[in-house]
């Protein structure tokens, strides 16, 4: 191992930390699952009633989750369709590598 490492730079930093805290919470765990095996778009009403949160709940969640880009909202009329960023989610495990320091490809961007 090479102790003159450099560590992570800054940006890189800040962007994976912002993905580590949306996923640090065990509801946004769920409705990201939720999402990723559905492979569909849901509005929060079938949300709520796939994973048994409350609206409110489940609104706030999905906010914090689109903000980091780990989930897409698509507004048709006055409904919103949640759908999950397969982008994001197929770059998150790379992250875990980057951070802990195993050889990866270069850090993949969730847009």
């Amino acid at each position: 191992m090479n102790e003159y490492a450099e560590p992570l730079d800054r940006a890189a930093a800040e962007e994976y930390a912002s993905w580590f805290k949306a996923l640090a919470d065990a509801t946004r765990i769920q409705l990201v699952s939720l999402l990723a095996r559905r492979r569909q778009p849901m509005t929060v009403g079938e949300i709520v009633a796939a994973s048994g949160v409350g609206q409110s709940t489940v609104s706030h969640h999905l906010k914090i989750l689109a903000e980091v880009r780990f989930v897409l909202v698509d507004r048709q009329g006055t409904s919103s369709f949640y759908r999950i960023n397969e982008a994001c989610v197929s770059c998150f495990p790379t992250a875990a590598d980057v951070v802990m320091g195993n050889p990866v490809p270069p850090a993949p961007t969730c847009d």
